[in-house]
């Protein structure tokens, strides 16, 4: 029968709305009379244009009206039902249009469409037992396999139509696999009753089968223990089993017309493919007690008893279990499993990987590898983390603090969406795969399918749609495995014993003990503080309490660190991030842990503003900033200001964080927690010290004088200032405890008078230094200018004329020698390069240093030696002017700038080790002399930086006290001894030994050089 024309041109446009994307095929499939009720009914057109494939469902439907017709069945019984019942409508219409291999299996057993009638049987998430139920009475494979078939049709009804989520999906599968395996055993028995007699034979599943996650098409893991029956031969009886296991393997795994249910694997066995297919449960634990691999505890983390001899399963999960427990403790567990993770993804194939949904980076993997490694990790300890289910594990690692609960939500949004993208992929031809279709085709009814179940808007392209949200859900996953699966915290707890782990109140305090704590009845109470109760905050305590014990107990003072600890949790606990930043964020913890128990000052400046504590999380925010960056930031909190008070208060604050900043990144480099570079040359902490410090101050020194200028004078003095940096503040060589020597020098605006100019300039250097040091909780900024001409009795301030006056006519070879070190800071840069155009020639003098000046210069040392050395100070340890301490160094290499700068441009800088290399390089001092006075400065700079660090107040000696004394060693790099926390007698000893013998030998370098001798 012929159609009119504009009939069929009308027919294809409602197709192709309908989704169609052959309405001529669908047209013609609609034009039997059979079909007449679709094509007359737009509800069942609609119902069409809904599935992920309209074509592909339409056809099936078409299949199945003529095969009812061949098998004696009314199909119009079956059609009537379309229209009628909505239910039956979405569910069949829903998987004829998403599964090719479903069309196929209801085309040779039409009648199987009655399973998806009534919406009470079609919407009940059915059980295992039910299961059975339905696989009841199977009498050979064929039927085994129909039956499953028909079973598999109503968990994807009830998942395409979204009326179970995937999760559930996945374990009414699984409780499919297992109702399966106990037919399929059932059937392996029935054909060899003297074999099933012989032996008690349990099946355990294994992977996603074990874990209740199993997919549509999937090998299901397995692994068989037998015991012979009562009076049977062991030998016999292990036989049997394997005839009996390989029978059942057979049922499931062999292709007929019927298809195949999915292979079974027992390859997770112990020897895998070359051990046995069936041990005794003794055989089984004598393997793992002796010979297993982490990876095979992992795998065992989903066992499962599920078919077999009920008894023995659960014999045989009781017995493994602990060792799953155990495997933590293994040596290089967590990098072992890491390094597996990292295998598994290096064996993709490359033109796989951009579309491997399981094994990928970003895929389904790196999500099961970071939960399970989370699990084994804290699950010793932790009970309620012992889940086969991966999203289940998922809820109790977050319930327990274990990982953040926006981050759990993430990885269980995404896991979801990846596992519904592989349901459906599996679900179109019911073939095993994980790669996600290129096809045009596929990737359409892959979107439309997702579509229908996440309700995304009916304007978005679902091809797109797909892609956008896949690639958006794989770069969360992979962003979340790297930062909880390579979680430093994780080493750190897997390395604990499990009662360490566990941190009971009789524990702890023996462990407080064990470790070296001075203290062990007050940190017991700092721990019951931080981590009693049932809040999320405690949970994550515990978590954290444990590893950090042992990581302050490394420290010559584990109590300080864990009153630390304890008044920064105080004073952060309302806030969101900070217990997160220490659970989740790189090595935050461990440097936490080392910055609070080093000494006084970093957890003193810590204290002022806790908020710090966030630097220590990421490497880029341990790096001290540099002067312009610093110098931006003040003066724009100045600008920001009321007042000149207020202003500097600002800028004390900077410098206090900075402080801390530059303090954590010592400490830390000084530990070798890799946040910075643990360089084997310690000239690298003594630079980073010197510059950033140095940096530091001169940004603030900035600050206060655009504040005390701006306070008085508005945007200008009526004199152009400069603040020139002297001594190891001009050399970027301060330490934390360092005052800053400074010169200030002005020169009169045009047409301001010189009283005028120099009213304004000693007002503001004298303002400066008021601001610098006013009371206050941040660390003060101490300024002397008594290396100005005439020292303390000479004006405060100069003009540029005034220095160029008195340096002609009355500078002394001290003043030359100082002037080494002079360089601009602050103030107006163009006079601070007029201030070193005029000393220049003072301090690099042509044709070096006459006869008379050197004695001069070995003169006032030899003075200084005997007339400033502290009463009773130990010549040997004392850093600054002891035996081949600082001076000695700096004098020297300063001598040596004095008589070669005019002739070697590399001399003319005012950092001692830049000058001491420089002067190497121009052959003016061995390369063993350069070493040995370069490693005798580098030593001495880190023993005054240590004191201060330790001490929080500066000092030029070792502390007598022994705790500061092993801290300061603890610094320097001598560890804590045998018993840990507590240094031994010889390392304070050994540390003094090797300073004295570093600086003996500078010494003798400097009597050579120096004094000629």
């Amino acid at each position: 029968m012929s159609v009119p024309q504009g009939r069929r041109s009308s027919t294809f446009t409602q197709l192709l709305r309908h989704g169609f994307t052959d309405p001529s095929a669908a047209a013609r499939l609609l034009d039997t009379p059979e079909l007449s009720p679709v094509r007359s009914d737009p509800v069942l057109l609609d119902a069409l244009g809904a599935t992920a494939d309209p074509d592909l469902a339409l056809n099936a439907l078409v299949r199945l009206v003529e095969s009812l017709r061949r098998h004696g069945s009314e199909p119009q019984v079956l059609l009537d039902t379309l229209v009628t019942a909505k239910p039956l409508r979405d569910r069949l219409l829903g998987v004829l249009g998403a599964s090719e291999a479903l069309g196929d299996h209801l085309a040779r057993h039409p009648l199987d469409w009655h399973a998806l009638v009534t919406y009470e049987s079609a919407d009940l998430h059915p059980g295992v037992e039910e299961f059975e139920r339905c696989l009841d009475g199977v009498a050979d494979p064929d039927a085994l396999r129909a039956a499953y078939r028909r079973c598999l049709l109503t968990i994807a009804a009830r998942d395409v139509c979204g009326t179970t989520d995937v999760a559930d999906a996945a374990a009414e599968l699984a409780d499919l696999a297992t109702a399966t395996l106990r037919a399929a055993l059932g059937l392996a028995e029935s054909g060899a009753p003297a074999d099933a007699a012989a032996c008690r034979l349990a099946v355990i599943a294994m992977g996603k089968c074990g874990g209740h996650e199993l997919n549509y098409v999937s090998d299901v893991d397995v692994i068989f223990v037998a015991e012979p029956a009562d009076g049977a031969d062991e030998a016999k009886a292990i036989q049997a089993a394997t005839r009996l296991a390989s029978h059942m393997m057979r049922i499931c795994s062999d292709t007929t017309a019927e298809g195949t249910i999915w292979p079974v694997d027992a390859n997770l066995r112990p020897e895998g493919r070359n051990g046995p297919l069936v041990r005794t449960l003794s055989s089984h634990l004598a393997y793992y007690q002796r010979w297993a691999k982490t990876w095979e505890f992992q795998a065992l983390l989903k066992a499962r008893p599920v078919a077999g001899d009920a008894a023995l399963g659960r014999e045989y999960v009781a017995a493994v279990s602990p060792m799953v427990w155990q495997a933590a403790e293994r040596e290089n567990f967590v990098s072992d499993v890491q390094e597996m993770r990292r295998r598994v993804v290096d064996n993709i194939p490359a033109h796989h990987i951009e579309r491997e949904l399981k094994l990928g980076p970003g895929g389904l993997r790196d999500v099961e590898f970071a939960v399970q490694l989370l699990q084994l990790v804290h699950g010793r300890s932790d009970a309620s983390l012992r889940s086969v289910s991966t999203l289940d594990a998922l809820d109790s690692l977050a319930t327990g603090g274990y990982v953040g609960r926006a981050d759990a939500a993430s990885l269980d949004a995404a896991y979801r969406f990846l596992r519904t993208m592989e349901h459906r992929i599996q679900l179109y031809k019911l073939r095993r795969t994980h790669l996600v279709p290129e096809d045009e085709a596929d990737l359409r009814r892959l979107g439309r399918s997702l579509a229908r179940s996440y309700d995304w808007p009916a304007r978005h392209e679902p091809v797109a749609m797909l892609n956008a949200e896949w690639r958006r859900h794989a770069r969360e996953v992979r962003r979340l495995h790297e930062k909880l699966f390579y979680r430093p915290l994780l080493s750190a707890v897997a390395e604990l014993e499990p009662a360490e782990a566990r941190l009971s109140p009789s524990a702890a305090r023996q462990r407080l003990e064990a470790l070296g704590y001075a203290d062990p009845a007050a940190a017991l109470r700092h721990l019951e503080a931080l981590a009693s109760g049932v809040t999320r905050k405690a949970a994550i305590q515990r978590t954290l309490l444990p590893v950090l014990l042992g990581w302050f107990a490394d420290s010559a003072d584990p109590d300080a660190g864990l009153l630390g600890f304890r008044k920064v949790s105080d004073a952060l606990g309302k806030t969101p991030w900070y217990l997160r930043l220490l659970r989740d964020e790189g090595a935050a913890a461990e440097n936490l842990a080392r910055v609070l128990s080093a000494g006084r000052l970093a957890p003193d400046l810590l204290l002022r503003a806790p908020e710090a504590v966030a630097l220590l999380g990421d490497p880029e925010e341990l790096k001290p900033r540099g002067r312009a960056h610093l110098e931006q930031e003040i003066l724009a909190a100045v600008g920001r200001a009321d007042d000149a008070e207020q202003a500097v208060t600002a800028a004390r604050g900077v410098r206090r964080r900075e402080l801390f900043r530059t303090a954590a990144a010592d400490i830390v480099g000084a530990y070798g927690t890799e946040l910075t570079p643990a360089e084997t040359d310690h000239g690298w902490a003594a630079d980073l010290v010197g510059s950033a410090v140095s940096d530091l101050n001169a940004a603030t020194i900035a600050g206060a004088l655009r504040a005390a200028v701006r306070d008085t004078w508005g945007d200008e003095l009526p004199t152009r200032f400069a603040v020139i940096g002297m001594g190891r503040f001009g050399g970027h060589e301060l330490g934390y405890g360092s005052d800053c020597d400074v010169m200030f020098v002005h020169e009169p605006r045009e047409g301001v008078g010189e009283q005028q100019a120099s009213r304004a300039a000693f007002a503001v250097a004298n303002e400066m230094r008021r601001l610098l040091q006013l009371p206050s909780a941040d660390p003060p900024l101490l300024i002397d200018a008594d290396l100005r001409p005439e020292g303390k009795a000479g004006p405060l301030v100069r003009t540029l004329e005034s220095y160029a006056a008195y340096y002609r006519r009355w500078s002394l070879v001290w003043e030359s020698q100082a002037l080494l070190r002079a360089e601009p800071v602050a103030g107006d840069p163009g006079l601070g390069e007029r201030f070193i155009e005029l000393i220049d020639p003072l301090r690099y003098p042509a044709e070096g240093l006459g006869e008379d000046a050197v004695r001069e210069i070995r003169r006032l040392k030899a003075r200084m030696e005997s007339e400033r050395m502290p009463r009773g100070a130990d010549r040997t340890t004392h850093t600054k002017l002891g035996r081949g301490g600082l001076s000695d160094v700096e004098w020297t290499v300063q001598l040596l700038q004095m008589q070669h700068a005019w002739a070697e441009p590399g001399l003319r800088t005012t950092r001692t080790r830049d000058a001491l290399h420089a002067a190497h390089a121009a052959e003016l001092i061995s390369t063993e002399y350069a070493q040995i006075l370069d490693e005798a400065w580098v030593l001495a700079t880190r023993v005054r930086n240590a004191v201060m660090l330790v001490r929080g107040r500066p000092g030029d000696t070792f502390p007598t006290e022994a705790r500061e004394l092993a801290a300061v060693g603890r610094y320097l790099g001598y560890g804590p001894g045998p018993a840990r926390g507590q240094p031994h007698v010889g390392s304070s000893g050994e540390m003094l030994d090797d300073y004295r013998r570093v600086t003996r030998r500078a010494r003798a370098v400097v009597e050579e050089l120096f004094y000629g001798a």
